[in-house]
């Protein structure tokens, strides 16, 4: 059985994918969702930087943009988020899975037909059973509609069934029951993998008690159970929405209070603590509590790179607490540490660079006044990669930062 992640797009949700284990990467299939913004094409170029710098070698990122626009992204272009998260990813060496839903319109699945064709690992199929949307699974004939769609057969697709958010009691035990019966209908198709989701961490952290640890059942857990029970079939992979809640919410407001939300086996243990030294200085106090807690592991620090960070946090081994690790921006650096890059083609569109091998030596400003955006791989790394745009045209070049003569 496989684990299934459902994840938001943002750094420290890739952060954590980038140092996850190599034994956990081998049990994982991560679904990204590309949480809307203002900018659409200033949201995908972050989405693209933070898969290229944290996706591991080898990992297929299953990426679901059906909470963005269907429009054009890049100007007298045609296409929408799919076909360019298809391409640039791509471009980048981030192997893509694409997500589709019955709902999608032709150009939506078209899209989805191309990347799937560009990156050959096949698609996923969202299937909703949750309580507050109003879907339903598709019948026979209009599976196979969206297979023909997608121009894929279901053997080259992962069929995730996606139960919502999960409450307690006679509500959990009616969205087990069409959840199961959704598995009924569907398990007639030869799907690649199958799955069943669900979240049930709480919408928002209001009335938590400060300065403690709070448990919060794992009902998304539990709920999974019921359905395997119910359905008898071939066992599902268990999917949830990590310690997030299963909806995509509006942008909150102000600063939250320090928290942690603690995954242990049955339950989540969130702290939360009121706000009373400056910066996220009261996160340290916060992980000394969860270090000296009973719900830190036998293995601590070395149960996983998370732990770990922690760990740090509590021995105060770390000059900040809290927050996200930065990635270092070639823009940013002073005018005297600019020095040449070095680029040989990486990848290409509609023909802007025509030829693999194409070298262009050029000052670090130039690229970043002329051409676009340029970013390192790591904070370590002084390989880079410089988007290239002219109007509606992209190519995507490597190189190496040498130190200017």
């Amino acid at each position: 059985m496989a684990y299934v992640p459902i994840l938001k797009g943002k750094a420290g949700e890739f952060l954590a994918l980038g140092h996850a284990s190599p034994e956990v990467q081998a049990q994982i299939r991560p679904v990204m969702e590309i949480v809307p913004d203002f900018e659409l094409r200033d949201l995908l170029e972050t989405f693209f930087g933070h898969a290229m710098e944290n996706v591991p070698s080898g990992m297929v990122l299953t990426v679901d943009c059906g909470a963005l626009p269907s429009v054009r992204v890049l100007e007298g272009d045609v296409g929408g988020p799919v076909a360019r998260v298809g391409e640039s990813l791509l471009l980048r060496g981030v192997a893509m899975c694409p997500v589709f839903r019955r709902t999608d319109t032709d150009d939506v699945l078209a899209e989805v037909a191309g990347a799937a064709a560009a990156h050959r690992q096949g698609a996923c199929l969202r299937i909703s059973t949750a309580l507050d949307l109003s879907g339903r699974p598709p019948d026979r004939e209009q599976t196979s509609d969206l297979l023909r769609a997608v121009q894929l057969g279901p053997e080259e697709i992962d069929l995730l069934i996606d139960a919502g958010p999960v409450r307690s009691g006679r509500t959990r035990e009616t969205l087990a029951e069409g959840t199961a019966e959704a598995l009924i209908k569907l398990s007639r198709w030869p799907w690649r993998h199958l799955c069943v989701a669900a979240g049930a961490f709480p919408v928002n952290l209001t009335g938590f008690p400060r300065g403690t640890a709070t448990p919060v059942a794992r009902g998304d857990a539990r709920f999974w159970r019921e359905v395997v029970e119910k359905w008898r079939g071939e066992q599902p992979d268990f999917g949830d929405f990590g310690v997030t809640y299963p909806r995509i919410l509006p942008k909150s407001r102000g600063t939250p209070d320090p928290n942690m939300r603690y995954t242990t086996a049955a339950e989540w243990q969130v702290f939360v603590y009121p706000r009373l030294q400056t910066g996220n200085d009261d996160f340290f106090t916060l992980s000394q509590d969860l270090v000296n807690s009973p719900y830190w592991p036998a293995t601590g620090a070395a149960t996983s790179w998370g732990d770990a960070r922690l760990h740090e946090c509590a021995q105060r081994k770390r000059s900040k607490a809290g927050g996200r690790h930065g990635v270092a921006r070639l823009g940013n650096l002073p005018p005297s540490s600019r020095g040449y890059v070095s680029f040989d083609c990486y990848g290409t569109s509609v023909g802007l660079m025509t030829r693999p091998g194409d070298h262009e030596n050029c000052r670090c400003e130039d690229v970043l006044n002329t051409w676009g955006t340029l970013r390192r791989r790591s904070a370590t790394s002084s390989s880079c990669l410089a988007y290239i745009r002219e109007g509606s045209r992209l190519a995507v070049v490597k190189g190496t930062l040498n130190a200017a003569p």
